[in-house]
């Protein structure tokens, strides 16, 4: 008798009804909507962005179907086209009164249609990748070489501002491509020069090299602090970059490393290829200056101030917590000084912190600052398009020197990683370029989406003729089995809400023509067994067993040239490697676990089974009747 146990055909149960669910979402379609998003790293998308949106919706007599709201953006979904550019209109008249100064980005954009309650499970659609959807694809090239560049810049200012301080006397310092040259006319000043420098520059290599009368000291990075300062270089782009195609509204965009120095930008449905540029090639810096203390504490002046009349030498600002304050226009220390920022903890209060870490020069103009403005406020601000925002603005409690800077009070430690987050980022550290650029339009995408459907719909279609007209009745499990693991398999895709392109889809034909492989194993296993004189029970089980290490092995050896795929690929290679090996993981469950429950359901009662539906069973000429 074949016949599961109840847990496992519980277990089948659970997984075909996770299945069905989790697909269900990619039928529903899109429903347009507006998508707002916050374009000044000051202001986070909160609830209370949320109830200002409703309250301007309910204000304008219009209903939206869906209201929703994660880490990024608030969506609205609408009923039609009509009603959404509307929305559009009265959402951004209210959230940005000043056009030319707004403070969010209001989207048309396209959200799944599916129903509240498969929303509330996280049962969303895949998104779909640039050549389904259309938009612009850019690939940048990051000159690492800038990277280097500029740190030998700021070294050399550094070592300026070093030397002089310790009073060691040299006749000039020049940078010579990939090397910093300090000239000296003596041999002691040079030695007194590479001792102090061996100490407070451990990133440098020094080397004494004699030219005519002049003893030279010559520095370079090394190799491991090149190294470092071109990784560190490309993901601070990258993490620019996410923070800035935030203001495009786009959904889910694709921003990774190719390579050591290139950087992938794909924007699905954006079709704005001059904003897009726009947006990427922007630059930003930060700048540390003070706060007037006396006049922000003067209602009067503060009130002529937000009306565009600061008093002179200053500057108008709203803190985070939107307080008003007025910033001196004297910079004390730009985002140049800045090599790294952390989140972290005050030592003595146990409070969210940030720790700043300067470079030389940095560290002795910051302690400078700090030691005459003990009580004060110090405001750093993040500067782009010519526009500031405060970042944050500490009271000075004390001196700071020795180049690490600690930024705290009334923070949350999400807050703290904001800030860090944006004093490491609000700048490219290294130049970039677009080398190549594509645009695919939204019809050939949809023509894409059509044609790798029919694909696979025609190709599921011949797979389960010729199974169901070969094996009958096991055709028809068989066939069932595979239905089952697509399901699942376009479950996962869904719930690990991964990007499907043109070739995940080839990927999921590729699936289904190697799944229907173990149930023909299975089939021909059992085939052989009533051959050899088994009973038809027999036969069912040992056809399933002895068929089994078969699968294994083939679909193990498959998979591990899938991760391969996974691991050493990059961009399309890597979208078919992640459905190829979702699909063989699928594929053995539904081929074993989900066609043995069928046939146990249909055959398994049977104490007296005379025969099993199974096509002509050839035999030999030598073998018995």
């Amino acid at each position: 008798m074949n016949r599961y146990p109840l847990w496992k055909n519980i277990l089948v149960l659970i997984a075909l009804v996770f299945g069905l669910v989790y697909t269900i979402p990619n039928f529903f379609g899109e429903a347009p909507a507006v998508q707002v998003t916050s374009v000044k790293a000051t202001i986070k998308v909160d609830a209370g962005l949320l109830s200002a949106v409703d309250a301007a919706l309910q204000a304008a007599a219009i209903k939206p179907t869906a209201l929703t709201m994660d880490s990024n953006s608030v969506r609205v979904r609408l009923a039609d086209t009509d009603t959404q550019l509307k929305a559009k209109d009265v959402v951004e008249k209210t959230l940005n009164p000043d056009p030319a100064d707004a403070s969010y980005s209001v989207a048309l954009n396209l959200v799944s249609n599916s129903p509240a309650w498969l929303t509330s499970i996280h049962a969303l659609p895949m998104y779909l990748g640039l050549d389904l959807r259309g938009g612009v694809h850019f690939l940048l090239q990051v000159d690492m070489k800038g990277a280097l560049t500029k740190r030998l810049d700021s070294i050399s200012a550094d070592l300026r501002s070093l030397l002089r301080e310790k009073s060691i006397r040299h006749s000039g310092i020049d940078r010579d491509k990939q090397s910093v040259i300090i000239h000296f006319r003596d041999a002691d000043m040079r030695n007194k020069a590479r001792a102090l420098l061996a100490d407070s520059q451990p990133d440098l290599a020094l080397a004494d090299v004699q030219d005519d009368a002049e003893f030279n000291l010559v520095a370079i990075l090394k190799p491991e602090a090149g190294k470092r300062i071109q990784e560190y270089a490309i993901k601070q782009n990258i993490v620019t970059l996410h923070n800035r195609i935030n203001e495009l509204g786009v959904a889910e965009p694709v921003i990774q490393q190719q390579g050591s120095d290139r950087v992938v930008v794909q924007l699905p449905g954006v079709q704005d290829t001059a904003k897009a540029k726009d947006i990427l090639g922007r630059t930003a810096t930060l700048e540390v200056r003070m706060v007037d203390d006396e006049a922000s504490n003067n209602p009067g002046i503060m009130a002529q101030a937000a009306r565009g009349q600061p008093p002179v030498g200053t500057e108008y600002f709203v803190e985070r917590g939107g307080r008003p304050l007025l910033v001196k226009k004297q910079v004390v220390l730009t985002g140049e000084r800045l090599t790294d920022a952390q989140p972290g903890f005050d030592g003595q209060t146990h409070e969210a912190a940030v720790h700043l870490t300067l470079d030389a020069a940095g560290a002795r103009i910051f302690r400078d600052v700090t030691r005459e403005s003990v009580g004060r406020r110090m405001a750093i601000l993040l500067i782009e398009k010519g526009k500031g925002e405060v970042v944050t603005a500490p009271v000075i409690r004390s001196e700071i020197g020795g180049g690490r800077v600690q930024i705290s009070g009334r923070m949350t430690t999400n807050e703290a990683a904001d800030v860090a987050l944006l004093l490491r980022a609000g700048s490219l550290a290294a130049p970039m370029e677009i080398i190549e650029e594509r645009t695919i339009g939204p019809s050939l995408g949809a023509d894409n989406i059509a044609k790798g459907f029919h694909s696979t719909l025609w190709g599921f279609t011949a797979i389960a003729v010729f199974m169901m007209a070969y094996y009958l009745m096991f055709g028809l499990v068989s066939v069932v089995a595979l239905s089952a693991n697509l399901l699942l398999l376009v479950a996962l895709l869904s719930l690990l809400q991964a990007t499907l392109t043109l070739p995940g889809i080839a990927a999921i034909a590729l699936a289904l023509g190697m799944a229907i492989d173990s149930n023909v194993l299975i089939n021909e296993r059992i085939r052989e067994e009533l051959r050899n004189g088994g009973t038809p029970q027999a036969a069912i089980t040992a056809g399933y067993e002895r068929a089994w290490a078969t699968i294994v092995d083939s679909n193990v050896t498959t998979l591990i040239a899938g991760i391969a795929l996974l691991v050493f690929g990059s961009g399309a290679v890597r979208g078919f490697a992640v459905v190829h090996c979702l699909g063989i993981l699928t594929s053995i469950f539904s081929s074993v676990v989900v066609s043995r429950a069928l046939v146990n359901l249909i055959y398994g009662r049977r104490r007296k089974l005379e025969g099993l539906s199974i096509g002509q069973i050839w035999k030999s000429s030598n073998s018995k009747a």
